[in-house]
């Protein structure tokens, strides 16, 4: 289901934000003029107990280990075919933010406030949707951890 859909159908307030082709969620922001703190990227990983997903600023990394140690095993990031065989209804590389959709647990960095207004990719690089923080909380039901390290290079936001 699309995410739009999904979100006119639970009520939710959002703003569609038609942009550019972009393939990071570094050059969303750079193309929608806005601090990369305020675009959430999902990424998809795998550990002991399958799938999942991972939300977080732009310009901030998973620190992978912190993560597997908050969830009790290793985890790993996924390959680029395993991203295209669960979001195959998304374009190639796309990685949207609502694991619920999919059957996946979600975790999200702690460091998000719920009052924050965040852009997200949907499924394809063409449009993202800006909402705040708590509704999609309120909706995808994540586990808050922190897991986020800013990145070397990346301007604090």
């Amino acid at each position: 289901m699309p995410i739009t859909e999904f979100l006119t159908e639970q009520q939710v307030a959002f703003e569609p934000v038609p942009h550019a082709p972009a393939f990071s969620a570094n050059k969303l922001a750079k193309y929608l003029r806005i601090s990369g703190s305020y675009v959430a990227k999902a990424v998809l990983l795998y550990g002991s107990d399958g799938f999942l997903l991972a939300i977080l600023p732009a310009t901030h990394r998973i620190d992978v280990q912190r993560l597997g140690e908050e969830l009790g095993g290793s985890i790993r990031l996924a390959t680029d075919q395993e991203i295209a065989w669960v979001f195959r209804d998304c374009e190639w590389g796309v990685v949207p933010p609502f694991g619920a959709l999919y059957g996946l647990p979600t975790v999200l960095e702690d460091s998000i406030s719920p009052d924050a207004t965040m852009v997200f990719e949907t499924h394809t690089h063409v449009e993202a949707i800006r909402m705040k923080c708590g509704d999609y909380e309120r909706l995808e039901r994540p586990r808050r951890l922190h897991f986020g390290q800013h990145d070397i290079g990346e301007p604090a936001a």
